[in-house]
């Protein structure tokens, strides 16, 4: 982050995951009022998966360092599925115990003939409803459209996050999927928004 940052705490997540499938590390920056993102760096061996992360953290205003290798000769899906769940952890470490966020976030992403909705809780419980039914057996070159979804399951587990993305209208593959993310981080930029009004835990049970 660059900018008058003396009296700013950053919010920080830093997970590293390797498994015989997959060997991940990630290191996210929340953002913050009056300081701007260092400029993300993410490389994984799916290039879509790749341009979509760029996306993301783009409009989530993130600062995002991202490393992936994977056996992608045998599909993508085990990069796909891990990287969502080292992305999700880094942000369930980064938020804390989530005090003073605003918690909730929802944004209408338009791209084209396409509108994606996307609301969701830092709650603490993760749950995902993800309805963009016509990217169900789509293919864009070599990426397989099932695994946005696997992205998203393992995405909100691990973030400890209620997600709901639900296709308005629209049909082409590329917009759809790219609206998701985009929408997706988008809410997630509000979410995260410091709240100055909350003054601590922001659930009427002192917890997340």
């Amino acid at each position: 982050m660059t900018g008058n940052s003396k009296d700013i705490v950053l919010r920080r997540g830093e997970i590293t995951r390797k498994t015989k499938e997959t060997q991940i590390s990630a290191d996210l920056v929340l953002p913050e009022t009056g300081l701007v993102p260092e400029p993300s760096r993410i490389a994984t061996p799916v290039p879509f998966l790749s341009h979509m992360l760029e996306a993301f953290a783009k409009h989530g205003a993130l600062s995002l360092q991202l490393d992936a290798q994977g056996d992608i000769e045998i599909d993508g899906h085990h990069t796909v599925e891990d990287t969502g769940l080292v992305l999700g952890a880094a942000l369930d470490q980064a938020l804390g115990d989530r005090s003073g966020i605003v918690r909730f976030g929802h944004f209408s992403l338009v791209m084209d003939e396409t509108l994606v909705d996307c609301a969701l809780d830092l709650g603490g419980r993760p749950y995902l409803v993800f309805e963009l039914p016509v990217i169900s057996g789509r293919w864009l070159g070599t990426f397989d459209c099932d695994l946005v979804r696997e992205f998203f399951q393992a995405f909100v587990v691990q973030a400890r996050m209620n997600l709901h993305l639900h296709l308005r209208t629209g049909g082409n593959t590329h917009h759809v999927v790219e609206a998701a993310f985009k929408a997706c981080a988008r809410a997630l930029r509000m979410a995260v928004q410091r709240d100055p009004t909350m003054g601590g835990i922001p659930s009427t049970k002192g917890t997340l």
